[in-house]
């Protein structure tokens, strides 16, 4: 790695659920860093990665890292090397705030990842219904394996049949993946985004399928979210799709969950009761949190 013989500080982090090596650099000069290896059979996704957000330095925003460096070490691994964005864990900081406080750090979260959609997907020729519907598939077959049941299990599955249609046509753009308040980090006002490992190209409006972990933090900064995103009111179009996205989460999760084990499996499946309670057993699409202040 280049200039590496300047660092001063190296120290591992170990928060997140990523299997990549992170650390925190610093160099003489001050400047901070953070270092992510990956396994070297990752090395086309890693570089795909590194080049999206790259190209996400032309939005010129503060609140999104930088690409610095792609390369491979000498153990035979891949690396990338990012900005470090200041800040400390927004998720940690949002409780001691009043809710007018925590909603506009949810616009500011919707202004920047409008901003992020701004990015095109690149052209593959497979539209959007297509694809999301192929996820739904195999969400489908996943869940109906994995041995674990969601509870009201009928209600979801309904809903998802009931409205695989508002898929169609929809736009495809650049999406963070994993968008919610544990990947973000505040600073002297500022917002922060992190952890682009996930990033993916789609429906910018599926990015919202994270938002009910803002939920949990702050039901005014997902409010705050949805609003800023929108620079107002959203269609109505919008809750109708993201309750469509939220409900297709909700069966992966299960299965996602079980590796990790009972403890994690059950926060899944509290996470969908309390999608059921938001959208009253999937009756209406508009969840009862979503408030303007």
């Amino acid at each position: 790695m280049k200039n590496s013989r300047r660092w001063l500080i190296c120290r591992e982090i170990f928060k997140g659920w990523s299997d990549d090596r992170k650390y925190y650099l610093e160099d003489y000069d001050g400047r901070r860093f953070l270092l992510r290896i990956s396994p070297i059979e990752e090395k086309e996704r890693r570089q795909r990665d590194f080049e999206e957000i790259k190209k996400l330095g032309r939005l010129q925003l503060d609140e999104l890292p930088k690409a610095i460096e792609f390369g491979e070490t000498e153990s035979g691994e891949v690396y990338q090397l990012l900005s470090w964005m200041e800040g400390e864990d927004a998720e940690s900081l949002l409780g001691s705030m009043t809710a007018r406080e925590q909603y506009w750090y949810g616009l500011k979260a919707g202004e920047i990842l409008r901003a992020m959609h701004e990015l095109p997907a690149p052209e593959t020729g497979v539209e959007w219904e297509k694809k999301f519907n192929f996820k739904i598939d195999r969400k489908l077959e996943k869940y109906k394996k994995c041995g674990f049941q969601l509870p009201q299990e009928e209600k979801i599955l309904k809903f998802i049949e009931n409205n695989r249609y508002l898929l169609r046509g929809r736009p495809q753009f650049f999406q963070h993946g994993d968008y919610h308040t544990g990947n973000m980090v505040i600073s002297r006002k500022r917002l922060g985004i992190i952890d682009f490992n996930r990033l993916d190209f789609g429906d910018p409006w599926e990015e919202f399928n994270r938002i009910v972990w803002c939920v949990d933090c702050s039901p005014a900064f997902a409010s705050g979210q949805i609003d800023g995103y929108f620079e107002g009111s959203p269609p109505e179009e919008f809750f109708h799709l993201m309750a469509l996205y939220i409900a297709c989460n909700q069966l992966s999760s299960i299965y996602w969950a079980i590796p990790f084990g009972e403890g994690e499996i059950n926060i899944m499946r509290n996470q969908a009761k309390k999608m059921l309670e938001y959208y009253n057993g999937m009756e209406t699409v508009v969840p009862q949190w979503y408030k303007k202040l």
